[in-house]
């Protein structure tokens, strides 16, 4: 707000249309009471579903200034996007975004100012804040009235156990979420998926309740029925993919199951699991998985002792490995064989010695920095760009 109100333009980007549509109306709302230069502040909504003729009134009022914040999808990416004056981006769900998207949206304006929001860090965010790339703020406390969920882990040979469970939360007034990794069934993968599931649920195991099913190869408008009549309690159970993760808010959504919880991510998962808990009635989340060993079974224990976005991202870093700092994955044991976690005094004087570096050279072009600077082009060839970017 105090960009737009001191007549620059900000730039809102989240990864889908459900929850861009959602920061829209609130922003949209904000802006009301808000003069901008003199004038009516104005929200623009820019994602893939938007009309032709729309997208191009949108292009020539992002581009002359006439809209001061503009929310959208990776719409917002498009080379036709171009601002007048953008001074701040934000990009809520970061881990959603590729490391060289985020990038790209920076690069519409000079040298802009960035905020990046996400229930779960991942390890390479969590590396580049102990690096110091990143300034970080956290939010430690749940909103009032909600309950922390319980989450279970659980094996195959419990499914009935976990039927039942179901069922009585149904029973009880409740919702529930039965999460599947895959859409189709496939001969390569020993998987159930959402949409054989979904037949057999509501055909044979939950046949007395209104069942529905949500996926992403879905049109839009199908998802945005779907989801309105679950806010509604028209749907009791609703069998999905990771298409719920962002942007769903249901109070009274109250169990979680998640299928196959070794094929997700942890920050997935803790994301998955942020789908309920949302109202004032316990909650609780069931990860099913027959792989409770190695690396897989670390994971998913991590989700059942773990709440804490910023805990279960640290877990991850040291299961994982912080990834490559300059690079686009986002894990990984990068070439810099220290361990951030324990090593935090040698970081902040490693820290210290590169600000005082940059600062008398930020090039490294001095003749005793240039044998620093070949090896850094040679070992992250990637960095040039990312600095020219800004």
């Amino acid at each position: 707000m105090i960009s737009v109100s001191n007549g620059a333009q900000a730039a809102f980007m989240a990864p889908t249309e459900i929850l861009a549509q959602q920061h829209f109306r609130v922003i949209s709302h904000q802006l009301s009471a808000l003069s901008c230069q003199g004038r009516a502040c104005k929200a623009g909504l820019l994602t893939s579903s938007v009309p032709l003729k729309e997208k191009q009134k949108i292009y020539n009022e992002i581009k002359n200034g006439t809209i001061d914040i503009l929310v959208g999808t990776h719409a917002l990416l498009q080379e036709e996007v171009e601002f007048k004056d953008l001074s701040l981006v934000v990009i809520d769900e970061q881990h959603k975004f590729g490391v060289y998207q985020r990038m790209g949206l920076l690069t519409k304006g000079l040298n802009p100012d960035c905020l990046i929001m996400t229930a779960t860090p991942i390890p390479r965010t969590l590396a580049l804040t102990i690096y110091s790339d990143l300034d970080i703020s956290t939010i430690d406390e749940l909103p009032s009235g909600r309950i922390p969920v319980k989450t279970y882990l659980s094996g195959e040979d419990r499914r009935g156990w976990v039927y039942d469970f179901i069922r009585q939360s149904l029973q009880s007034g409740r919702q529930a979420y039965i999460v599947y990794p895959i859409i189709d069934e496939s001969e390569k993968l020993e998987l159930k998926s959402a949409k054989a599931m979904y037949e057999d649920l509501k055909k044979n195991i939950f046949s007395d309740f209104k069942v529905g099913l949500i996926h992403g190869k879905m049109k839009q408008k199908e998802r945005d029925k779907v989801m309105a009549s679950f806010r509604k309690g028209e749907i009791d159970l609703l069998v999905s993919t990771v298409v719920i993760e962002v942007g769903i808010d249901v109070a009274n959504a109250s169990v979680m199951v998640i299928e196959h919880a070794e094929r997700f991510g942890l920050s997935q998962l803790h994301q998955l699991r942020g789908r309920i808990g949302r109202g004032t009635h316990q909650s609780h989340c069931i990860l099913i998985s027959d792989s409770v060993s190695g690396e897989s079974g670390q994971r998913l224990r991590v989700m059942v002792e773990e709440s804490d976005g910023f805990k279960i991202a640290e877990r991850d870093l040291e299961i994982r490995g912080p990834g490559e700092f300059f690079g686009a994955r986002q894990h990984g044991i990068p070439e810099l064989r220290v361990n951030p976690l324990e090593n935090m005094e040698l970081l902040q004087a490693a820290k210290k010695e590169a600000d005082a570096l940059i600062k008398k050279d930020p090039r490294l072009g001095l003749r005793q920095n240039t044998g620093l600077a070949d090896i850094l082009k040679r070992r992250f060839p990637d960095c040039e760009k990312i600095v020219e970017a800004g």
